[in-house]
This record gives structure tokens, C-alpha cells and sequence, in this order.
């Protein structure tokens, strides 16, 4: 299977040291570490969001790491999606027309096209009654929701995610992996940054990074059981001392 991203002797701010690792098309690999140890940095140097010092990145045959600002910015709104912690709704536009802001941006389709892909996948994410509503109208895991369909608008073939359990509770994390796994289960690649296992382990394989370098690289087969996937990740995390 071919790799969709490419990363070679990575290397910022002595938060990244070298780091390099490939993720073949159709994953959906979590990036897990402590606080500190540079996993944030690394989805944002990886994705074109920060400039390293070395190193170098390719996405589906495009090399981040030659571009200018303006390149990544148009290779970020054409070809990946992004959903963060913290949501970055506009809070003057609801939550139909946020979703769709991308798309309408990207000028890629028509106003109706990208209308009813929108809807699409509101209704996949369970949130098409909410379309209408102020993003302050809706719950954690709805906006997360909400971001999601955002962050597919443009039909990106990498999915990047930084924490995006982060800030919502249990069943609320839960229908936002659910909602993962079935954008995953379609083809999309996904790459998300964690610290939380239980977000860890609905992810095909996980790397490990400590210190800015990569301390370990699994792979957990799906067939697994809920408890044999946690028993997997927590073996390896008792290995690595955390």
C-alpha cells in the first residue's frame, strides 16, 4: 500500500529530533504522548502549519517542506482537513454556514453542490437539525461534530486531528471517534495527536513520541476486543514507564 505521508530527519527547535516515520494510505494512526514531549509540533510541522528547521515532508507526492506559505496554505485548504481541540468555529456564522466555509473558499464546486454535500455529512455525523443554530447553541460534542463535517468539505485525503477529545466527556469523546473511524472506514487517512489511551486504542496503529523522538510504533489489529486493544496499549505504555 502506498504512503500517503512521508516524513524524513525531522527536526525543530530542538522539539523534534529527527524524527521520521511513513503512514500508507487508509490508516488512522494516533500520535500519543505526555505533555511536552512534541506531538503537537510534530501534526503541525507535518501538516504545514510550522516551518521546521530540517527535515523533510511529503504528502501525496508534494513536499511540504519546499513550499512557501502561500503553497501550504493552498495545499492545506485543497488537500487536508483539520480538527482541533479548541474548535475554531466562526462565532458570527452558524453552523451550516461554517461547515461549508471551506468549501466556498476553495472554489473547487458549486454553491448547491457544496450545499448538499454539507448536508451529507451533517446527517452522517447525526447533527442535521442543528444547521441553523449559533455555535453557542450546541454542545461540545455537536461543535466537534460540526468540525468535523468541516474539516471534510473539501473531500481531503489526509485528516488531521489535535486532541480532538480533548475538551468533551466520555460519551461525547466516544461519538466523536465513532465518527472517526466511519470517515476512516471510507478511505480517509487520519493522523491524531493524543494523550488520552482510550482515544489511542479505536486507532489502527499508534506512535509513540517521548522527548521529541519516536519511542515506540504499534499496530492494533480492529478485530481486537475493546479489552484486548486496551490491554495492547497499556502493556506498551507500562513498557515505556508512563
Amino acid at each position: 500500500m502506498e504512503n500517503v505521508i512521508s516524513v524524513s530527519n525531522l527536526v525543530k527547535n530542538g522539539i523534534l529530533n529527527n524524527i521520521s516515520f511513513d503512514i500508507k494510505k487508509g490508516e488512522m494512526v494516533a500520535i500519543m504522548g505526555p505533555s511536552g514531549s512534541g506531538k503537537s509540533t510534530l501534526l503541525y510541522n507535518v501538516s504545514g502549519m510550522d516551518k521546521a528547521d530540517s527535515g523533510k515532508v511529503i504528502i501525496s507526492g508534494h513536499e511540504i517542506t519546499g513550499m512557501n506559505e502561500d503553497e501550504k496554505a493552498a495545499f492545506r485548504l485543497n488537500n487536508a482537513g483539520f480538527v482541533f481541540q479548541n474548535m475554531n468555529m466562526l462565532s458570527n456564522l452558524n453552523i451550516f454556514d461554517n461547515i461549508i466555509y471551506p468549501a466556498v473558499n476553495a472554489k473547487k464546486a458549486n454553491k448547491n453542490e457544496i450545499n448538499e454535500y454539507a448536508k451529507c455529512l451533517m446527517e452522517k455525523m447525526g447533527i442535521s437539525e442543528l444547521a441553523l443554530r449559533e455555535i453557542r447553541e450546541v454542545s461540545g460534542g455537536q461543535l466537534q461534530r460540526a468540525c468535523i463535517c468541516r474539516s471534510m468539505i473539501n473531500k481531503p485525503e489526509i485528516l488531521f486531528a489535535d486532541e480532538p477529545t480533548g475538551a468533551l466527556n466520555q460519551s461525547s469523546s466516544k461519538d466523536v471517534m465513532d465518527a472517526f473511524e466511519a470517515i476512516n472506514n471510507e478511505g480517509t487517512t487520519i493522523m491524531i495527536v493524543t494523550h488520552d489511551s482510550k482515544v489511542a486504542k479505536r486507532c489502527g496503529r499508534i506512535i509513540f513520541v517521548v522527548d521529541g523522538k519516536i519511542a515506540g510504533d504499534i499496530k492494533i489489529d480492529k478485530a481486537l476486543s475493546e479489552e484486548e486493544r486496551s490491554s495492547v496499549v497499556d502493556n506498551k505504555l507500562k513498557e515505556l514507564g508512563w
